[in-house]
């Protein structure tokens, strides 16, 4: 609004009109009485008057001041910070303003939470209890009993600030110390007085609370949610659950529906229940969501060609978008994989069963079917939506043993007219793989076994058969020929997508390169293929533990998103996962994305805006995220656990990080990480080369990244999952018989200097 020469001073609906308006347009939420006198062109007496009128609306309890800024009694600042107390009954999450003066105002306003547009790598899902700013303004759809705002998450705080899980310690007067779990907080205890202990008993598993320090003493705290005895053996595994905030119980509407659900018929569906499919998993899998077939083709345009079929599962028939199934289902994200339990994506009436696709049952499928070279080359593909039953259910072992010439009863009748073409059809994959060079990282699986009464046992390292590479490229084709039709239908999806590494990641990998004699020129276009020619050429090299150490982290991180980008790591151009929907919600957009694309019944993708698919998207991407830090930090606690009792033993490891501060290793029989302080190291100075990723000695002696060494076990914090040791011996690089007068070389990442002692 312009200035005005002889402007009148607004009536009370105009002020409120104007302060409600502005509130909604500006960002800052900055009105005070320059900005509304500007606005309406007021001076001298007029402002004077302005503010005496504005005193009186407070006075009226209509306004009401917070600092310089004017709103309107009991609404909200554009941007507040809140505390997420609950979830409404589609499970949204609502929030309550922190700061909000209930004996003037009134109740404080609830707020719907919405989940921020893109999610930083390593960023967290916001959930109940966690603390965050939003920007918030009036939802003008809310129902009379629905929450007046809606918000947007800007920035998520963590809730380590406010809020900790810890084990409880009952002390002899009564009072009671909290044991933190989260590794970063390892020997910061916390405080909790005697009379704010309650029922929880020494031992238990806890949620705290933090209510402020002393000057002296450990921080205080207050108990706020049991979680029952740490020495349950479903313990570790919770312990997770809760330190991440992921959903351990689905709501009963979502339960209801799964009971509901019918078994799918033939109506609306291919039959091809005399296919042949086979499933092939891992021993111990419970549900089956992906099935494999692959004859030759008979095509006269395809000589010694392969026609392969890949069947999913199809979920979209029984969880619909925005139903309690589907709502569920996104707020998991995926399912998540414990060493004592799983945590569904879906319930089990629903993954387990009407799903699963079991053998010599009836299931409905989505099926992609395509025609391959005898090179490996596609030629083209296509989606039907079908009643399939599968012949055999496979082990990757079961499989991989009747090829080497051991079938058993399962396998023999099926060697020669299933598995002996699933297995030539790899072989023509293989060609196209070779051509298409992807990274090659060589990662071992790690896994936990248990004993029956779910106490640590062992840890395997599973060797990587034939038969997992089949069902592996099997599965990659057909996620690219989702990704291929689906453009090709102009049909929006959620890509898988991996970028290219980082020009800083880049540069420090060419700088280590450069300290062992590699060279890898600053500024060219990376391909895969580059880093494996680095790879094999350090094949059998003293530096080739390393090397392929510091490979994989140069490479960025995997995420969903509905802009394509393409897959730096499999060298390809478009790619979406489409294999697996029981445990992954991208899978399930996908497959109803196809659905709607190629026109193939109920459950289609509805109308879904690109800015919605984009917060879709993040939110999955950050669900991913946080499933992997859970499922890792359990196998850390599981470990620290078996190994408590056996302090003093030694150990070969190997140096898996160098910082100035110390050495990160990871055992060699259990794959357990742990550190070694750098304080430990000896009497003497060291450097820390941060390019040529090592600790350096005055003297020369230096422990280097994926340098083997031998440790002592010196303290081991079970609840954390946090070990520390002591170097003992081992590899590491003593000097040469004349060292150069000076100490070791410098390079120009200058080393920092620390004095380490015993």
């Amino acid at each position: 609004m312009s200035s005005k020469k002889n402007a009148e001073l607004p009536d009370r609906d105009a002020l409120l009109a104007f302060l409600a308006r502005e509130r909604e347009e500006r960002s800052d939420g900055k009105i005070g009485v320059r900005e509304i006198a500007r606005a309406f062109g007021l001076k001298g007496e007029h402002r004077l008057a302005l503010k005496q009128r504005l005193a009186e609306l407070a006075a009226e309890g209509v306004l009401e001041k917070r600092g310089k800024r004017l709103t309107r009694k009991g609404a909200l600042p554009p941007v507040a910070l809140v505390d997420i107390v609950d979830r409404d009954r589609d499970g949204e999450l609502v929030a309550i303003p922190v700061e909000w003066n209930e004996a003037e105002s009134g109740p404080p306003p609830r707020i719907h939470v919405r989940a921020p547009r893109r999610a930083r790598p390593g960023e967290p899902l916001p959930g109940v209890g966690d603390r965050a700013l939003v920007r918030a303004e009036p939802d003008r759809d809310a129902g009379p009993n629905d929450p007046p705002y809606s918000g947007r998450v800007i920035k998520l705080l963590l809730r380590a600030r406010h809020r900790v899980l810890g084990v409880l310690h009952i002390e002899a007067h009564g009072a009671g110390r909290i044991v933190p779990i989260d590794k970063k907080q390892a020997g910061r205890e916390l405080a909790v007085a005697a009379a704010d202990i309650g029922e929880a008993r020494h031992g238990d598993l806890i949620s705290v609370d933090l209510v402020g320090k002393t000057r002296f003493g450990a921080p205080r705290a207050r108990i706020r949610e049991t979680l029952g005895s740490v020495t349950n053996e479903k313990a570790i595994s919770l312990i997770a659950l809760r330190a991440h905030d992921i959903p351990e119980a689905f709501r009963a509407e979502a339960l209801e529906e799964a009971e509901r659900a019918n078994p799918a018929t033939l109506r609306g569906r291919e039959d091809w229940r005399e296919l042949p499919l086979v499933t092939i998993d891992p021993p111990d899998a419970k549900d089956h969501d992906d099935a494999v077939h692959a004859a030759p083709d008979a095509a006269p345009d395809n000589i010694d060609g392969f026609v392969l079929t890949v069947a999913i599962a199809d979920v979209a028939h029984y969880v619909k978008p925005h139903a309690p199934l589907d709502r569920d289902a996104l707020e998991r994200g995926n399912s998540v994989y414990f060493p004592d339990r799983v945590v569904p994506m879906l319930p089990e009436r629903i993954s387990n069963d009407l799903c699963s696709l079991r053998a010599r049952e009836d299931r409905p499928a989505l099926a992609v079917r395509m025609r391959i070279t005898a090179k490996g080359k596609k030629l083209d593909q296509s989606f039907h939506r079908i009643m399939m039953r599968s012949c055999a259910k496979l082990s990757y072992q079961q499989a991989q043993a009747a090829i080497d010439g051991e079938p058993d009863e399962t396998t023999a009748p099926l060697l020669n007219s299933v598995l002996r073409p699933l297995y030539a059809a790899h072989e023509a994959l293989q060609h196209a793989r070779n051509l298409r060079a992807p990274l090659e990282l060589d990662l071992p699986e790690r896994k936990i076994l248990l004993k029956p009464d779910g106490s640590f046992d062992r840890v395997v390292f599973p060797p990587r058969l034939e038969a997992h590479r089949l069902i592996e490229e099997f599965m990659i084709l057909a996620n690219v020929a989702a990704a291929e039709t689906l453009e090709e239908r102009r049909q929006q999806l959620i890509y898988r997508a991996h970028d290219e590494p980082s020009r800083e990641k880049v540069t420090a990998l060419s700088e280590f390169l450069g300290t062992i004699g590699v060279k890898l020129a600053k500024g060219q276009v990376l391909r895969p293929a580059n880093f494996n020619a680095i790879l094999g050429q350090m094949k059998g090299h003293e530096h080739e533990n390393i090397v392929n150490e510091i490979i994989l982290r140069t490479q960025a991180q995997a995420e969903y998103t509905h802009e394509n980008y393409g897959h730096f790591g499999l060298n390809l151009r478009r790619y979406a996962h489409f294999t697996s929907p029981i445990r992954r919600y991208a899978d399930l957009i996908v497959h109803r994305a196809l659905i709607r694309a190629l026109k193939l019944g109920e459950g289609a993708l509805p109308e879904t805006p690109a800015g919605e698919l984009a917060e879709i998207a993040a939110r999955i991407s950050a669900a991913e995220r946080r499933a992997m830090a859970a499922e890792r930090e359990t196998v850390d606690r599981l470990i620290a656990h078996h190994l408590a009792d056996q302090i003093g033993a030694r150990f070969e490891a190997r140096i898996s990080g160098v910082t100035k501060s110390g050495l990160f290793v990871r055992l060699s029989d259990t794959g357990a990480d742990g550190f070694v302080p750098a304080a430990t190291l000896g009497r003497e100075y060291y450097a820390y080369d941060e390019a040529a990723h090592a600790l350096t000695s005055r003297s020369g002696v230096s422990y280097r990244l994926a340098d083997m060494i031998e440790v002592r076990l010196i303290e081991a914090a079970p609840i954390a999952g946090a070990l520390r040791f002591e170097v003992v011996g081992g590899s590491a690089r003593r000097p040469p018989p004349a060292p150069r007068k000076g100490g070791p070389s410098r390079t120009s990442a200058s080393p920092k200097k620390f004095r380490g002692r015993r």
